[in-house]
C-alpha cells in the first residue's frame, strides 16, 4: 500500500513541478532530502547503538528479570494462561523495557521474538490469540518514560531542550495504552461465534 502512496506523491510532485516551471526545484529537493535522510540515519545510529548496548547490559546483569518481577502482577491479569516463567514472558518483558526507554528500533526484534514464542507456546492457529493481541497493544501503544529516539531527532534539528516533550509523551502514551487495552477487553470474546481465543 505505501509503495503506491509514495509513487503517487512522486508522480504528482513531478507533474506539478513541470506545470509550474519548477522541475529543477523538485530535483534539488529530492537530492537534498536524500542527503538529509542519510545524515539523520548516521546521527541516530550512535544513540541506537548506545541504548541497544545498555539493553544487553540490562539483560546480562539480570535487570530485565527485575522488570519481569515488577511487571508480573499486571501480567497475571493481562496475559491469561501465559506461563510467567516461560520464554515468551521474558521476551515480552525485554520488549516492554525497551519501549519504556523509547527505543522503538531496539524493541522491534524483541517484539518479533516475543510473538514467535507466544505462537510456539499457545499454538493459536491462523488467527492471533488473545495474549498476542494484548502484547501487540502493549508494544504499539506502549508507555514511554524516556523518549530517547524522539529526543535525538529534536536535538539534531536544533532543539535547545529536546526532553521538554516528556510530560506530553507520558500523558499521551498512558492514554493510548489505556484506550487500546479498554478496546481489547471490551471486544474480548466477541470474535467469530464468541469462541475461545484460538478460534477467533
Amino acid at each position: 500500500m505505501m509503495k503506491w502512496v509514495f509513487s503517487a506523491l512522486l508522480i504528482i510532485s513531478v507533474i506539478f513541478g513541470a506545470l509550474e516551471g519548477k522541475i529543477a526545484a523538485v530535483s534539488e529537493a529530492a537530492l537534498k532530502s536524500s542527503v538529509e535522510a542519510v545524515e539523520l540515519f548516521l546521527y541516530l545510529i550512535g544513540g541506537m547503538c548506545m541504548w541497544g548496548g545498555l539493553m544487553r547490559v540490562a539483560e546480562k546483569t539480570k535487570l530485565t528479570e527485575l522488570t519481569a518481577k515488577l511487571f508480573r502482577p499486571a501480567a497475571k491479569k493481562l496475559f491469561k494462561g501465559l506461563d510467567l516463567n516461560g520464554g515468551a514472558f521474558n521476551a515480552i518483558c525485554m520488549n516492554f523495557t525497551a519501549n519504556l526507554l523509547g527505543l522503538g528500533n531496539a524493541a522491534t526484534p524483541l517484539g518479533l521474538e516475543a510473538m514467535r514464542r507466544l505462537e510456539a507456546e499457545e499454538s493459536p492457529g491462523d488467527t492471533a490469540s488473545r495474549n498476542m493481541v494484548i502484547f501487540i497493544i502493549l508494544n504499539t501503544a506502549s508507555v514511554t518514560l524516556l523518549p530517547a529516539t524522539a529526543a535525538a531527532i529534536r536535538m539534531k534539528h536544533g532543539s535547545a531542550a529536546p526532553m521538554e516533550i516528556l510530560p506530553a509523551v507520558w500523558v499521551t502514551s498512558f492514554l493510548s495504552l489505556a484506550a487500546g487495552l479498554a478496546a481489547a477487553f471490551a471486544l474480548d470474546g466477541r470474535g467469530k461465534g464468541g469462541g475461545k481465543d484460538g478460534e477467533r
